[in-house]
């Protein structure tokens, strides 16, 4: 009886994955050509950072500070009290460091840069211009305008990648049934997708929302299960390439299931046209949104976000500039960046750039 080598049997999973290392670098090799898409990228990955550090960012409360001997995190712990008053009362815009007391013991805070929070109010200063304590401004309630777009990044950040997230699981599920079944299923699938097509989906999204209550989550399921038309015929069209190839073909006679033909073998390799669609969804899950919350259907208030800053210059356009060219700024920044990396990956995965 002879017996297989140990090495054998994991030579294919070795070679796919050293193809996959592979493919991987040389579409990176093509994307970092496109000086756009790289440009695209960093400012992409700049909003990320700021989305996540928003409360270091920008706070009403110190980062650090030395209260009594002891060291304390107020941005994190919220039971944290300063010695005397309240943190607003120690608080000196553009000073980071803060010493009550110079005569006695020293007791310092570390504030952020922008030390203001985005649902802060102050009536003595509203509609301020930009200014060295307000570098964007404020608003009609004198809540700093530079805060609220800082918060306002988490939200729009995270309602692009959560509802592309639902589009592209639903997406990837029907368009892969209808690709890989094809027949009745096909059909249904494909009447079904052709039935949201005809539907303008921003007036599908408002009268979707029009009858839910205001919440953040609502509008990223909503906009997620109008959103995965586009993965479901990217992901039909490739099963149906993919299913008549001879690897696919072999592993079907050698009696693999369904799901292990689906999951293991097809979607991996059909994975390409769904990153590219998965990043321009992103921009335009965020273009949505600051659509919605223009038109007061967004994330209810005291929540920043971008659209309702813009949403409220609409009273004040020909004075407030701050009001609409900052939010409106970042509103085109963040969809060119989207948009351009995913041009970017576009481009970098045509296999007629592979040598």
């Amino acid at each position: 009886m002879t017996h297989a080598h140990p090495h054998d049997q994991p030579m294919n999973d070795r070679f796919q994955e050293t193809a996959s290392s592979t493919y991987w670098k040389t579409v990176w090799r093509h994307f970092r050509k496109k000086r756009l898409a790289v440009a695209g990228l960093w400012v992409t990955a700049f909003l990320i950072a700021v989305a996540v550090l928003a409360p270091l960012l920008a706070n009403d409360r110190p980062i650090a500070a030395s209260v009594g001997g002891s060291l304390v995190f107020p941005v994190f712990d919220p039971t944290a009290k300063p010695p005397q008053g309240s943190w607003k009362d120690l608080r000196d815009p553009g000073v980071f460091l803060w010493q009550p007391n110079p005569d006695g013991p020293g007791s310092w805070a570390l504030w952020p840069p922008v030390p203001y929070s985005p649902t802060e109010y102050d009536l003595l200063e509203n509609l301020s211009p930009p200014s060295r304590s307000h570098w964007f401004g404020t608003d009609d309630r004198g809540r700093d305008v530079l805060s609220r777009m800082i918060h306002g990044a988490r939200i729009s950040l995270s309602v692009g990648f959560v509802a592309v997230g639902i589009a592209v699981v639903i997406g990837i599920f029907l368009g892969g049934l209808a690709g890989y079944f094809g027949g009745w299923v096909d059909a249904v699938i494909s009447r079904l997708i052709e039935i949201l097509l005809t539907i303008p989906t921003f007036f599908l999204i408002i009268a979707i929302i029009a009858f839910l209550p205001p919440s953040i989550y609502n509008i990223m399921v909503v906009i997620g299960l109008t959103g995965w038309t586009g993965v479901a015929r990217f992901v039909r069209a490739e099963f149906f390439k993919l299913k008549n190839l001879d690897f696919i073909q072999a592993t079907a006679a050698l009696g693999a299931g369904h799901l292990r033909i689906i999951f293991l073998h097809m979607l991996p390799n059909a994975m390409a046209p769904v990153l590219v669609s998965a990043v321009f969804g992103i921009a335009g899950a965020i273009l949505t949104e600051s659509g919605l919350s223009f038109l007061g259907f967004g994330v209810p208030p005291p929540t920043p976000s971008w659209g309702d800053i813009l949403s409220q210059s609409r009273d004040y356009i020909e004075f407030a500039w701050w009001l609409t060219t900052f939010p409106g700024l970042a509103i085109f920044l963040s969809i060119t960046a989207y948009n351009l990396v995913g041009e970017g990956l576009r481009d970098a995965m045509d296999p007629k750039l592979f040598e």
